[in-house]
């Protein structure tokens, strides 16, 4: 993996400037900082100031594990191309069947029971079994893993301290990238994730820069940032390389 805001890399992102570029980001971890529970995240000032700047310069698309409805709550009138929620299978458009995740929660409730640190969320099309306030965290991800096994029709994967499960067969993120970089005609993809879930997007062919946040050898990102406090400093970079482009 290479250093995205090295100076062996500045011509690739320069590249991007130049291009018709769809920049993707997901959410947690990435747009905001990881924390100890979901409804904490937020964005710091300086990075929704200027991924407000980035996307007056660029289509700009968020794809992220929540409900579509919680990542627009937390965008503080940042004004996108497109928010895709649980994982990529919700768009504004999307309709699935509710009746399975009810099934699911129920199976999972039922054999997990009431355990202290270990919790369902429910986002509408997926769920998230949470196990960061667990002591024993080896131990929480095989008793949740062992129960996931038993779900019908589930993809399960795991995430920072989470389980997640969603309808075989929905889109995934690299499906909402592909799907929006054909839609608003882009021919160069920045992706920017964190997660098992972004894998999907890393993995897209076609002219895609994957940057993963934290350096990682088992990965399909080719590019990485040290810590999610490096975003500002390449959101930075995207805007100030774009800005002349834009004012020709």
């Amino acid at each position: 993996m290479q250093y995205i805001l090295s100076k062996a890399s500045l011509s690739i992102v320069t590249r991007l400037a130049h291009e018709r570029t769809l920049c993707a980001f997901d959410f947690d971890g990435t747009l905001s900082s990881i924390v100890d529970h979901p409804d904490q995240a937020v964005m710091r000032a300086r990075t929704e100031n200027l991924l407000r700047q980035l996307a007056l310069l660029y289509p700009c698309l968020i794809v992220s594990g929540r409900a579509r409805a919680d990542v627009l709550s937390r965008m503080s009138g940042v004004h996108v191309a497109q928010v895709i929620g649980n994982h990529g299978a919700e768009t504004e458009s999307s309709q699935h069947p509710r009746h399975r995740v009810d099934q699911w929660k129920a199976a999972l409730e039922l054999e997990l029971g009431p355990v202290p640190g270990l919790w369902v969320e429910d986002k509408g099309l997926s769920l998230a079994i949470h196990y960061r306030q667990y002591a024993q965290k080896a131990d929480a991800r095989r008793r949740i893993l062992a129960v996931t096994r038993k779900l019908k029709r589930a993809r399960v994967f795991g995430g920072k301290q989470v389980v997640n499960v969603v309808g075989g067969g929905v889109p995934n993120k690299g499906d909402a990238v592909a799907a929006e970089r054909d839609r608003l005609r882009c021919n160069w993809v920045l992706y920017v994730g964190d997660d098992e879930n972004d894998e999907d997007a890393f993995a897209l062919g076609g002219n895609i820069v994957p940057v993963r946040i934290g350096r990682k050898l088992r990965s399909h990102a080719r590019y990485y940032l040290r810590t999610q406090e490096e975003m500002d400093a390449l959101l930075e970079l995207l805007v100030r390389l774009r800005k002349p482009v834009a004012t020709r």
